[in-house]
């Protein structure tokens, strides 16, 4: 079954589409079969992996409506080897829509239970804000990856995100948690940078991931040309960065797995 991540922050500019198609690309030159799932309006994530937002027959709107299903909404055969389900402005009503609908916390739950066998991983990436679209990633995934500038402004954004994480985690879907914290735009050069990353270290500990996302033109280049960056520009240090992502996530995925199975193995033995 799929590991669904919500990458998300309500601050805005933070890397967080970025992060969602390049993680995605990196986790597929990895050999690892991945959806990504567009939930913003502005469609962003879609135009970056390839895909005309304007030419969706299936959107994530049909998807949570129900008007779809989720094997209709895919699209495959894009340039970083991920599969999508995109998103275009016809989102913005989906979240007027989901006030009638029942159960309008779960709908995008419900609509994956058909294709999580068939992935890996699902990535969901999120507009900048705390609305029905987020809060349905939310109430559908495991862990919630986190990307943040080191920035002053960046850890008050990131303390209001948490909150949000464990009002869903107590109301809505008892296994969420932060999968992880990722530093991104990061500039070595500048003593606020290191003073930030310092403190979250401090406070946050190993939910802070050892990579870090720098600065670069080419990750700045790649979106222009539908394109994650491991396909515009493979030997840049932002494909580099991705990649080191994609490889520590899998080992902490990897070393969740067995701790699981040691626990339930445990267990079993003690009844």
């Amino acid at each position: 079954m799929a590991k669904i991540l919500t990458i998300t922050n309500q601050k805005g500019g933070v890397g967080k589409t970025t992060t969602c198609v390049n993680l995605a690309a990196c986790l597929v030159a990895v050999k690892k079969r991945v959806l990504l799932i567009d939930l913003d309006p502005q469609g962003n994530a879609t135009m970056g992996s390839g895909v005309d937002k304007h030419q969706i027959e299936h959107s994530s709107y049909e998807l949570l409506t129900g008007d779809s299903s989720a094997k209709d909404c895919i699209i495959t055969g894009l340039p970083g080897g991920f599969d999508v389900i995109g998103a275009n402005g016809d989102l913005t009503a989906a979240e007027v829509e989901l006030l009638q609908l029942p159960r309008r916390e779960f709908r995008l739950r419900m609509a994956l239970t058909d294709v999580q066998d068939e992935y890996d991983f699902i990535l969901l990436d999120n507009p900048p804000s705390l609305n029905l679209l987020t809060v349905n990633a939310l109430s559908a995934s495991s862990g919630v990856l986190i990307p943040m500038q080191c920035e002053y402004y960046a850890l008050e954004g990131i303390s209001a995100l948490i909150g949000t994480i464990e009002k869903i985690n107590k109301r809505l879907n008892p296994e969420l948690r932060i999968e992880g914290i990722l530093r991104t735009m990061f500039d070595p050069r500048m003593s606020l940078t290191k003073d930030v990353s310092v403190h979250l270290v401090e406070y946050f500990g190993d939910k802070v991931y050892r990579t870090v996302i720098p600065r670069n033109v080419r990750l700045a280049e790649a979106p222009s040309h539908g394109l994650p960056v491991l396909q515009y520009d493979k030997n840049s240090r932002g494909a580099l960065a991705y990649l080191a992502l994609a490889g520590e996530l899998i080992r902490r995925t990897e070393a969740e797995a067995l701790a699981q199975l040691q626990e339930e193995s445990e267990s079993q033995e003690i009844a």
